[in-house]
């Protein structure tokens, strides 16, 4: 069977695969090397650095993460309507490099008195604006280099998902090393390097990406509004979000009460256009995007409390001692990565191998299992601080197992997700389904930070971190075991065995038009 039904266009392959794959591999590779490096370190440079309590100081890194994956429902309709996502990752790797460098602006230090602090506001603000316009439209772009049918599909997403993995791992390791070692400079300043050779690569393997991700409206972009081409206006209009952004992340509140209100307003979007403007296959899709949706917030609110509550867990209740060398908690963020990289072709390999049996769990059932995975990882490290008993220092072996689990149940989950995004999407709603993704994630993220601020509350010790892992730990549980249970009637929502793919138009762009009936196959096929 053709691997390429549609015949769209690819040029050149590499292991089977385009060749923009492995640029799209390689930049968003740097981008997360940059991103992970100064994640692993944010909480200890709150609590140590700007002398936050710990519960503030989750409830900002909260804040923070949410507010970087919430700005990529903004970026991803930009994309859709006007930039093209090509453009969209250029400027926003522009912003990240700047944001970046800033953060290794540290000042004196000893407090939030010391005016740098605004500094480090800024530049956590360029940052922000600047994952919202990269984020969802460089996974889109890996979503246009194949037919919506293609069966290389999920496996893309699983390689281009390794490479997410492989710069957290070298940005964990590298940045939290250098940041925890030789100073907050130096492990920022790294993550700024890793950026900007991202934004390099990017710029260099353009012509591999045979004209996917440009503009559905050129002529627009080249319009004059208020005197400037429309272009420059909306990056003008964009640096101006950094100090919309600069406002919302020292006064977090506020980021709660924005996502109640835009997340009402996205999902009734979405539901309307749904409702009254889709066939009833493509409204079907919809609400099974939706219902994926809703359903990794529970994940990503727990699956997250790695960089807050449980990196200072295994800061101050775990026996890090390796070897002889006591390795600094920043540096075990790169666990999940690393066992990404180890495992993503085994899980690529097993989907691959079970599809062609037709044995391959459904993209709702493999939700459930992933949320399973993610509460047992929980409740392993609960009977492990139990074990050891109270007072004393938690063997590291069940850190290496938390991630395991917390791991193997993200494969099952997060390269699965973008891929059901891309497919049960119609091409004009690409990017506002991708965003709305990354949307959950945010609302998951800010979750996690109110987490993980009760999990710190003022005078708590580690039995109090044990208890609420615990108590989430088993709801986890739960919840996964009933999304199995009624996978089977989300499956039908996707109506896989009647997806076609769209006409190849503007140099390799989906047209909104009537689909091929060469897009037919089997459900076993798709899959």
């Amino acid at each position: 069977m053709a691997t390429n039904p549609a015949h769209v266009d690819e040029g050149k392959t590499f292991l089977g695969h385009p060749r923009g794959l492995f640029v799209l591999f390689f930049a968003e590779m740097w981008e997360r090397f940059s991103y992970y490096g100064m994640r692993a370190l944010l909480i200890f440079y709150l609590v140590q650095h700007w002398m936050f309590s710990d519960s503030e100081a989750s409830v900002i890194y909260g804040a923070y993460t949410a507010l970087v994956y919430i700005t990529p429902v903004v970026g991803g309709y930009l994309a859709d309507r006007y930039l093209g996502q090509r453009k969209a990752v250029l400027f926003g790797a522009v912003l990240l490099t700047f944001g970046h460098f800033l953060m290794a602006f540290e000042g004196t230090g000893g407090g939030q008195a010391d005016p740098a602090i605004n500094m480090f506001w800024l530049a956590l603000s360029f940052i922000i604006v600047g994952s919202g316009f990269l984020k969802a439209n460089i996974s889109v772009i890996v979503g246009q280099l194949y037919a919506r049918t293609d069966i290389r599909r999920d496996p893309a997403y699983t390689i281009f998902y390794m490479g997410i993995n492989l710069g957290a791992a070298l940005g964990s390791l590298i940045a939290g090393y250098l940041g925890q070692t030789y100073g907050w400079k130096y492990g920022f300043g790294a993550a700024g390097i890793g950026m900007l050779l991202g934004l390099i690569v990017f710029v260099i393997g353009k012509p591999t990406l045979l004209g996917r991700g440009e503009s559905s409206n050129p002529a627009r972009l080249e319009q004059k509004t208020l005197g400037i081409k429309f272009e420059w206006l909306l990056y003008a209009l964009s640096f101006a979000a950094v100090g919309l952004v600069w406002i919302l992340i020292q006064y977090q509140s506020l980021v709660g009460g924005l996502l109640m209100g835009a997340g009402a307003i996205l999902v009734g979007y979405i539901l309307y256009t749904a409702v009254f403007k889709l066939p009833k296959d493509d409204r079907d899709r919809i609400f099974a995007a939706l219902y994926l949706i809703f359903g990794s917030i529970l994940f990503w609110a727990l699956f997250e409390q790695a960089g807050s509550s449980l990196n200072l867990f295994t800061d101050r209740s775990v026996d890090r001692n390796l070897f002889g060398f006591d390795v600094p908690a920043s540096m075990f963020q790169s666990i999940n990565a690393i066992y990404i990289v180890l495992l993503g072709p085994v899980f690529a390999m097993l989907w691959t191998w079970l599809a062609r049996r037709g044995l391959e769990p459904s993209s709702p059932a493999k939700f459930g299992l992933g949320i399973v995975q993610l509460g047992l990882g929980f409740l392993v490290l609960v009977a492990g601080a139990t074990a050891a008993g109270t007072g004393n220092l938690t063997p590291v072996i069940f850190i290496f197992l938390i991630y395991l689990l917390h791991t193997t149940g993200e494969l099952c989950l997060s390269p699965v997700g973008l891929s059901a995004m891309n497919r049960l999407a119609p091409a004009h709603l690409a990017g506002l389904i991708m965003g709305t993704w990354f949307f959950a994630s945010a609302t998951g993220n800010f979750a996690a930070g109110l987490i993980a601020a009760a999990a710190g509350a003022e005078g708590a010790g580690p039995e109090q971190v044990i208890d609420v892992y615990s108590r989430v730990g088993w709801i986890a549980v739960g919840v996964g075991v009933g999304m199995i249970v009624i996978a089977p009637l989300v499956k039908r929502l996707m109506h896989l065995d009647r997806l076609r793919d769209a006409e190849p138009h503007l140099a390799g762009q989906e047209e909104i038009g009537e689909p091929q009936a060469a897009g037919l196959h089997t459900e076993r096929e798709l899959k």
